[in-house]
């Protein structure tokens, strides 16, 4: 290998090398392979909710499989000690080998488990077990990857060099879109959603293996390697990461200046994106999948770009404008995604306003309940409803024992009447409400446009990051000390963003309202970010 430290003890600059591109390439493509795995999960929810949760209404059984999807987030930060105990004790590579194992196998065990019809409640519970597994994994495997990334990278390139393994969240979305979209139009609606859905997960078998024996290849990362000749690795990495003021003040800065906002840009760019095509808009699920592709696929050079000018004037500037950026206009992009995508619903919000007139008493909160809880009260009955129809209302008040009642332009129901349940979708439907996006309608250019923006702006505060959170932090603890705040940030922060997001509208009634949750923790970091955060990219990353 040809990458040695200088006298000063910083790793050397020059060009790329053999070794190098093969550590970039072995790295960035197992951890596509590992974020493949976790976001199939994501892209088939619809289905997962159908099979695995069929016991409870549908809008029930979608809201519980967003919360499981979630449960594999809220591990991650318990994946991030654990594997980073390990990868500070005994190496990098060998730590991100046992992680890629665990997720792969999680995987493929979703593609063969029995739905609840089959197995009862015992299938739900399997599912979510799963996940946990997945979300340990997770937790353990990016870090992996990042620091092997820049420990072996030359010292004016760290920025360049990780930005590769940061593009591998986005592919690794991208090849599953592709893959779900190719096997639904091989095989058909039909039969997909009877069974083909499995397929995806299925397929991680084959990428386990091929990442197996790629990451197989690698040797120990340098700076790891010298600690461990030297002796210096650390006997109790979370004590000095997380019992030390000194270390334990940069991780919780890090996390609330950097990955918290981080996260939210990415997951709302990303993902909640596509579940507001899909479940708001109600564009047909392979057009919102083919609309995101494209806007993935010409945003996805930005991880490069970014991570290369990084270098240049530095990971802070760059991150804290993508939070500024998210914070200001995310409100006006996603209304411009309604305009485009869906100009019937547009024109319906503005011109037959809805109003539930109820009793405050009769009214709770839509998805607190476990999904056994009945909401037999005219106000939740009307409430829940319109979330149903993707249809905005005001909440006005009225006197106690009042029955609850919608007013949709000219036209009042009352919730409790028998006819309620058929009327309410006749009634928003006569009011220009359509029940889906048309495709004559939508304006393909214009909402990948604006889809193409929220990737830019994942571009801006993801890419120079591993390298931000890798300078961070000193060798001998970097794994546990940057892991931890990184999954707490996007395992807590950013993954938990679909469902807060959307009991945030259930509860208020408007279907941009939950957009207050990224737009909040972005402002957060940036402001966290500016005044607390040290910029790192000429640090020497090689002292332990």
């Amino acid at each position: 290998m040809t990458i040695a430290a200088t006298a000063g003890g910083n790793i050397r600059s020059g060009g790329m090398t053999a070794e190098e591109r093969k550590v970039i390439f072995a790295s960035s493509l197992g951890t596509v392979f590992e974020w493949y795995d976790f976001y199939i999960y994501g892209t088939l929810g619809v289905f997962l909710a159908k099979y695995f949760f069929s016991n409870v209404p549908a809008n029930v059984g979608f809201i519980f499989a967003l919360l499981a999807f979630a449960a594999g987030f809220a591990v991650r930060p318990f994946g991030a000690l654990i594997f980073g105990r390990l990868g500070d004790m005994i190496g990098r590579k060998y730590t991100f080998l046992i992680t890629m194992s665990l997720m792969g196998v999680g995987t493929f065990f979703i593609g063969m488990l029995p739905g609840f019809a089959t197995w009862g409640i015992a299938a739900p519970i399997v599912l979510i077990a799963l996940r946990l597994v997945q979300g340990l994994a997770l937790g353990g495997e990016y870090g992996g990857a990042a620091i092997y990334v820049a420990e072996h990278a030359p010292k004016d390139k760290r920025g360049y060099y990780t930005s590769w393994i940061q593009t591998t969240a986005t592919f690794g979305l991208f090849m599953a879109l592709l893959l779900i979209l190719g096997i639904r139009t091989w095989m058909g609606e039909a039969s997909f959603g009877e069974w083909g859905w499995r397929i995806p997960f299925l397929l991680s078998g084959i990428l386990l293996i091929v990442s197996i024996w790629i990451r197989l290849s690698l040797n120990e990362s340098p700076v790891f390697q010298r600690m461990k000749d030297e002796g210096k690795t650390s006997k109790r990495p979370l004590t000095e990461a997380f019992a030390e003021w000194p270390n334990a003040k940069i991780a919780l800065l890090a996390l609330l200046g950097a990955t918290a906002g981080e996260a939210v840009v990415w997951y709302g760019g990303q993902f909640y994106a596509l579940f507001f095509l899909t479940q708001t808009l109600k564009v047909p699920g392979v057009t919102a999948q083919i609309l995101i592709v494209i806007a993935l696929a010409l945003g996805t050079p930005g991880f490069v770009l970014f991570g290369w000018l990084s270098d240049k004037i530095g990971r802070k500037p760059i991150i804290l404008a993508g939070f500024l950026l998210a914070a200001v206009t995310y409100f006006p992009i996603f209304k411009g995604i309604t305009h485009f995508a869906n100009p019937k619903l547009e024109h319906a919000l503005a011109w037959a306003p809805v109003t539930v007139i109820s009793d405050p008493s009769e009214c709770s909160f839509q998805f607190k309940a476990t999904g056994t809880e009945k909401f037999t009260t005219g106000c939740d009955i009307a409430k829940s409803a319109l979330v149903n129809l993707s249809v905005n209302y005001a909440n006005q008040d009225a006197p106690k024992g009042t029955p609850a009642q919608v007013k949709i332009g000219d036209a009042t129901l009352t919730a409790t009447s028998p006819d309620f349940a058929k009327a309410l979708p006749a009634a928003v439907k006569n009011h220009g409400y359509p029940a889906s996006a048309d495709p004559n309608d939508i304006n393909y250019v214009m909402t990948t446009v604006l889809l193409w923006l929220l990737v830019v702006y994942v571009t801006l505060v993801y890419a120079p990051i591993a390298a931000w959170l890798v300078e961070l932090f000193p060798s001998r603890i970097r794994y546990s000390g940057m892991s931890l705040p990184y999954h707490i940030g996007n395992g807590w922060f950013g993954g938990f963003l679909p469902a807060t997001v959307f009991a945030i509208v259930a509860a208020t009634g408007n279907i941009y309202s939950g957009l207050w949750y990224p737009i909040a923790i972005a402002a957060m970091s940036l402001v966290v970010g500016f005044l607390f955060l040290p910029e790192t990219k000429d640090v020497d990353i090689t002292k332990s």
